[in-house]
């Protein structure tokens, strides 16, 4: 061999020696673009690690709202006769045929005139010859009114009514207020000439220290920040025998919104407060109760909760409806009780328990129904 010959090199050697070269350059590549990825989700994000950003259709489901310039009002329109249809299917049951509503719910029409559609001031509110403030009477922006029924109503099944619904039924309240006539069709072209009409939309008034800020508070008081009064006595509060008139109501909410409320089942409290609130829990189950049939009872009373049954039946008294254990003492010799009952609750009806009718459940999957039916007839617990 010449001394000018390199010596051979083997193969391996030769992959070995790539190896060798290539490990710490892709891994300087690696850590490089990784710093890249991290800087640029921290630039997207104040706080990386914690959730993400919402999607476009994520924002377009929760920005619903409609302000008193009618801004993120929807295209499209709705018929008085429309929403008489709608009002009488949905709505009626418990807000009564002509607004004036049973005996849980506040009346929606009624103490307005056409001298207060002319003056926008309704002359009840400050007269007292109304019995009772309807909402009509209060309402100032008809955007308010339009809002409230597209996201929140009807009460059983909230953000179920198309578009035309909520401009049907939102033209059939203000026809029963005489502000549209019969055949008066609403849509987001004319509802500003409407607002024109509403007889308290003068009514509003920001000269209170909630509206602004920086003026004169409701109260005079300041805050205590030291030898502060130890006791505070409570010097009014709902009589004991009208504490249940309408049953517990913590456990009547709804699936969407907060859930607030006191157990108006248990005596009032006595001690004063202390800074903390004290809840009444129910009792825990038996540990005896088998497994299977504790498993169903949490099954039904959340379905129960869910579908917001809790709202117009109690378990053991009556709200609106009947209270469940009623149902279970009526129906319990019944033959296909399981089957008839399902079939009440997707239908709705009126009858059976007094002049109040129960609104179609259609939204509620069957097997939720009869999940629901089983935990009532096997005592709702």
């Amino acid at each position: 061999m010449s001394p000018d010959t390199p010596p051979a090199v083997s193969p391996s050697s030769l992959r070995s020696g790539l190896r060798a070269v290539l490990k710490p350059l892709c891994a300087a590549l690696a850590g490089l673009l990784l710093c890249c990825i991290s800087l640029s989700l921290w630039a997207a994000d104040s706080y990386p690690g914690i959730g993400r950003s919402a999607t476009s259709k994520e924002i377009a489901a929760w920005d619903i709202d409609v302000r008193p310039d009618f801004k993120g009002l929807p295209p499209g329109s709705g018929s008085v006769a429309k929403g008489m249809l709608v009002w009488e299917g949905k709505c009626a049951m418990c807000h009564g045929s002509f607004g004036e509503s049973n005996q849980v719910f506040t009346p929606i029409i009624g103490g307005t005139t056409r001298q207060d559609i002319q003056t926008g001031h309704v002359a009840a509110l400050t007269g007292n010859t109304q019995p009772q403030r309807t909402t009509i009477m209060k309402l100032s922006q008809v955007s308010t009114l339009w809002d409230y029924i597209n996201r929140a109503m009807p009460w059983n099944a909230p953000k179920t009514l198309s578009t035309e619904e909520v401009y049907a039924v939102t033209a059939y309240i203000l026809n029963m207020a005489e502000i549209v006539p019969d055949d008066y069709v609403l849509s987001d072209k004319n509802i500003a000439e409407v607002q024109k009409r509403l007889p308290n939309r003068n009514g509003l008034q920001t000269r209170h220290g909630m509206w602004e800020v920086k003026g004169k508070p409701d109260t005079g008081n300041t805050a205590c920040m030291k030898d502060c009064v130890k006791t505070v006595s409570i010097s009014s509060r709902l009589p004991d025998y009208a504490r249940n008139a309408h049953g517990d109501i913590a456990k009547q909410n709804r699936i969407i919104g907060p859930v607030r409320g006191a157990d108006t089942l248990a005596a009032a409290p006595t001690e004063a407060l202390k800074g903390k609130t004290t809840l009444v829990l129910a009792a825990e189950p038996s540990a005896k109760s088998a497994s299977a049939s504790v498993a169903a009872s949490a099954d039904g009373l959340a379905l129960a909760k869910k579908y917001a049954c809790l709202a117009c039946h109690g378990i053991g008294n009556k709200i609106v409806g009947p209270a469940f254990k009623d149902v279970q003492n009526k129906y319990a010799a019944a033959n296909d009780v399981e089957n008839r009952l399902a079939a009440k609750i997707k239908a709705g009806g009126q009858g059976a328990w007094g002049a109040i009718p129960m609104p179609p459940n259609q939204q509620v999957p069957d097997a939720d129904i009869k999940a629901i039916v089983k935990w009532i007839m096997a005592g709702a617990k």
